[in-house]
């Protein structure tokens, strides 16, 4: 670790560890994934495999990898950063502790590939944290590769060609979060009302098998999506049954883990009689897009030239305008025609210039960090919009955008829309007891909010 010059801006810290994967060790190099819903984590792992990497997924994160974070973790940090890390420093101890692999084999033939990001939520500094906690529990030198959020298609994760992200692997790895969500999707909306219990489980993990088999062999997912749309069709329900419906926003990785970081939050208000609105990751992807487009449209009417880092000097910024609106419109024709394949009937995502247009007033869009405008947006827009009957916020304890977002600003979108039901949870890993008591309270409003709706 040292310093160096960084342009006018004096002496900047630069951490120097291993991070990189050269192309001749990728044949032995296992890399671990981890950190998004099972599905897509499935699916991630198949794409990269359908281009000959070895892939093995981490299991969800769980209260022992919560417990491994903050042993070894910095204090301070939220949740996701200690189950996160937690759960890789788990992984690599049970593979010396308990299968008996030396520390040097461990740091040899395996490598962790994960988001990586920058800003003022504390997600910028995940790599540092994993990095940490590898130190101190004895991995020292481990590579944890990041894959940026940002750069688009063309980008050579880790610094060297042993990852690299071409157009079509690129393509293929979007496709396959694209698959999870829309899996997902049916899945929240047919489980609550199945006639058989279990049913629903049984038929999504054979879809999610099918899917996995085929993007890992690249045979046709047209095919293949068809087969699952023919499984969950078949699927016995009863949509007589009034169930409240609840949607989940807030912090990302706490709103879309579905384990102990999140107190298995799906399956518990499913089990409390309601029906869960998930937020999907393609919806991430078009606030990307939304924030590159926004960003571009705003510094080309600058006057003098902008020589930022990522600024605008030399660029063409109508060009990269009309490549951000192509990429909207391939992630979302994408989506629509695996969505039509798979039944997934007339799902459509919400307008980010509407999201940012109803924040506007509460929330700085300018503000960047977690999910931003976005929370404010989408509380107004669950409040305007027919058959949402709740809205439940939730983050890490001391997550620091969405904390100011839920406890502060949203206090007055309560005010303003008085039969709004809202409720703001924070996750420490313990307290399921309270939250799911607070939950108790308000789905019982939300209840009888969706029973009066009907009645009308």
């Amino acid at each position: 670790m040292t310093a160096q010059v960084i342009g006018r801006s004096g002496n900047q810290y630069v951490e120097r560890l291993a991070q990189t994967l050269a192309a001749s060790e990728r044949a032995n190099t296992t890399l671990l994934v981890s950190g998004l819903k099972l599905a897509q984590d499935r699916f991630i792992s198949a794409a990269l495999s359908a281009y000959g990497f070895d892939v093995k997924i981490l299991d969800v994160p769980d209260n022992a990898a919560l417990r491994f974070g903050k042993e070894f973790g910095n204090r301070g940090q939220c949740n996701p950063t200690y189950f996160t890390v937690g759960n890789l420093v788990k992984f690599l101890c049970s593979l010396r502790d308990e299968q008996g692999l030396s520390t040097e084999k461990i740091i040899t033939d395996f490598a962790f590939v994960t988001a990586g990001a920058c800003g003022p939520c504390r997600f910028g500094s995940y790599v540092t944290e994993y990095r940490k906690a590898l130190r101190d529990s004895g991995f020292e030198g481990f590579r944890v590769l990041t894959v940026s959020q940002t750069a688009g298609a063309d980008q050579s994760v880790g610094g060297e060609d042993g990852v690299r992200a071409g157009v079509a692997m690129y393509r293929h790895a979007i496709t396959a979060l694209l698959l999870g969500d829309i899996l997902n999707a049916r899945m929240y909306a047919i489980r609550p009302y199945e006639v058989n219990v279990g049913e629903t489980d049984r038929v999504i993990a054979d879809c999610q098998d099918d899917l996995e088999d085929t993007l890992k062999r690249r045979k046709s997912l047209l095919a293949a999506a068809r087969r699952c749309r023919k499984r969950l069709d078949a699927i016995v329900v009863d949509h007589s049954v009034i169930k409240p419906r609840v949607s989940i926003i807030g912090e990302f990785w706490a709103m879309t883990t579905e384990g102990d970081g999140n107190y298995h939050l799906q399956r518990y208000l499913e089990s409390q009689g309601a029906e869960v609105d998930i937020q999907l990751i393609t919806g991430w992807f078009l606030y990307l897009i939304w924030q590159g487009r926004n960003d571009t449209r705003k510094r080309q009417a600058l006057t003098v030239a902008d020589d930022a880092g990522r600024g605008l000097q030399g660029a063409k910024p109508w060009r990269r305008r009309a490549l951000l609106w192509f990429a909207e419109r391939m992630l979302l024709g994408t989506f629509d025609f695996y969505a039509r394949c798979m039944g997934l009937r007339d799902y459509r995502f919400v307008d980010m210039e509407r999201i940012a247009a109803l924040a506007e007033g509460f929330y700085d869009s300018e503000l960047r960090g977690g999910e931003g405008h976005m929370e404010v947006g989408k509380v107004i827009h669950n409040a305007q919009k027919p058959g949402l009957h709740m809205t439940i916020s939730v983050k890490p304890f001391g997550c620091m955008p969405s904390s100011a977002v839920s406890d502060g600003v949203q206090s007055k979108i309560v005010e303003l829309y008085p039969d709004l039901v809202y409720l703001p949870i924070e996750t420490t890993g313990d307290g399921a007891v309270n939250v799911y008591s607070r939950i108790q309270m308000q789905l019982h409003k939300a209840r009888k909010l969706a029973e009066a709706q009907c009645a009308r």
